[in-house]
């Protein structure tokens, strides 16, 4: 096989993220424009290292998340980067984020717990939805009557939210402070849905069934 110097490694790298579509592992990298040098685990990890270093105070950065690596913008810059797209970013109901937040934090869950929770049934078309962004998937079922659908976050979601693990969630710690300081203490807990929540789901629920 053939040898690279360091910067050449450097450079190589740097340009097959930086074209690259969606993060790229590791493995990835040695399988693919790496695959005719030779290489080693360490100097791959020095050269990522060192990117990742070069790229800190800027306004693009190189980050690790669950499926691999990946240039993204910095965060604080979105506010004028968005402008660039006239289309505006999606807006997810209070609902589907409870529900996606529930999956993450206890799963795997089947839909009747994420319900006991909640104390509403969950719309199918929150579950299709998030199955279709490629956030949750089916991971098995549970052993009761039925055998209901334990559902699980995916790569995907820990990608898209820049998470390199489940581990790297926010403790639900920090969300129960939130709500402490911007709830009243009747509609502090997820167990008692506000009124708008209701009415989103309700007219959900009917739409399904015109369907």
């Amino acid at each position: 096989m053939k040898k690279i110097n360091k910067e050449q490694l450097k450079q190589l790298v740097e340009a097959a993220l930086f074209v690259a579509d969606s993060p790229v592992s590791k493995v990835t990298l040695k399988e693919t424009v790496l695959s005719d040098f030779q290489v080693s685990e360490r100097a791959l990890n020095d050269v990522l290292k060192t990117l990742m270093l070069d790229y800190q105070p800027r306004g693009i950065q190189l980050v690790e998340v669950a499926s691999g690596y990946r240039f993204q913008s910095l965060d604080s810059l979105s506010p004028w980067l968005s402008k660039m797209w006239q289309e505006s970013a999606p807006r997810y109901s209070r609902a589907m984020l409870e529900t996606l937040a529930l999956i993450a934090y206890r799963q795997p869950i089947t839909r009747g717990e994420i319900e006991a929770v909640r104390g509403v049934a969950v719309s199918s078309n929150i579950v299709r939805t998030l199955t279709e962004r490629n956030w949750i998937k089916v991971v098995g079922h549970k052993e009761v009557p039925g055998r209901p659908a334990l559902y699980a976050t995916t790569r995907q979601f820990l990608d898209y939210f820049s998470l390199k693990s489940l581990a790297d969630l926010p403790s639900s710690d920090v969300f129960e402070a939130l709500d402490d300081q911007t709830q009243p203490p009747a509609t502090a807990t997820l167990d008692a849905p506000s009124e708008d929540d209701r009415a989103i789901e309700t007219a959900e629920q009917k739409r399904e069934e015109n369907e």
